[in-house]
């Protein structure tokens, strides 16, 4: 019934002059639980499953949100699917044996530091060298992968290298920028997220802070 009512409501709007396509769309993914998304989702995580691990498409399966995170229908521009297996990280010890102190010795419920996306970005990146990283978004799961979209740039391309948004991309100082932490992903998981003094100890970074925490400097007498 609620899907009914979004449809009749897009409609109206898409009528009215309101809406356009990309809002329509993003209505419709609003809506997960739906009986129409939960099916398509279903068939489509089947047929992912079929396929290797790090592919490209043709095309992004979720435009509107693919062009919120920057994504345009031009030469340069291309869309590689990834899956990454759920769950936490055990810890790879001989036999479950972790010799040490009782402290140290926990093998499972360990939490990897990072999210499941920014390993995503990791693995399509690896496996297409030469392009850059811009973004990526959640696209589908079942109870043993999550599959993440991830948007990538070819900084050699003469369409990125004159496109005045696009082409600070194509400077040295961003190569492998997913490997640094310098995605939307990676900030995520650094905790750069938030301002305010909840966060002072997240900047520079965590490391950082802890560092210039550690150091004693003192004036000197001239």
């Amino acid at each position: 019934r609620d899907l009914g009512a979004l449809f009749r409501r897009a409609r109206c709007a898409a009528e009215t002059g309101t809406m356009g396509a990309y809002k329509y769309i993003e209505e419709l993914w609003k809506k997960k639980q739906s009986d129409v998304l939960r099916f398509l989702q279903r068939v489509r995580v089947w047929e992912y499953r079929q396929l290797p691990s790090v592919c490209r498409v043709t095309r992004p399966t979720r435009p509107d949100k693919a062009r919120r995170l920057g994504y345009k229908a031009k030469q340069g521009f291309c869309i590689y699917r990834a899956r990454v297996r759920r769950g936490g990280r055990k810890r790879p010890v001989n036999k479950g044996i972790r010799y040490g102190k009782p402290v140290h010795q926990g093998v499972k419920k360990l939490k990897f530091a990072r999210n499941l996306r920014s390993v995503a970005e990791e693995r399509a990146a690896r496996r297409c060298g030469a392009l850059r990283v811009l973004n990526s978004y959640w696209l589908n799961e079942d109870s043993v992968y999550k599959y993440f979209e991830v948007i990538m740039v070819d900084p050699m391309h003469k369409v990125i290298r004159s496109d005045p948004r696009i082409n600070w991309i194509c400077n040295p100082v961003h190569k492998h920028r997913e490997m640094r932490g310098l995605t939307s992903a990676g900030r995520k998981y650094r905790g750069l997220r938030g301002k305010g003094h909840n966060y002072n100890k997240a900047r520079p970074s965590k490391r950082g802070t802890w560092k210039r925490n550690q150091l004693l400097s003192l004036k000197r007498y001239r």
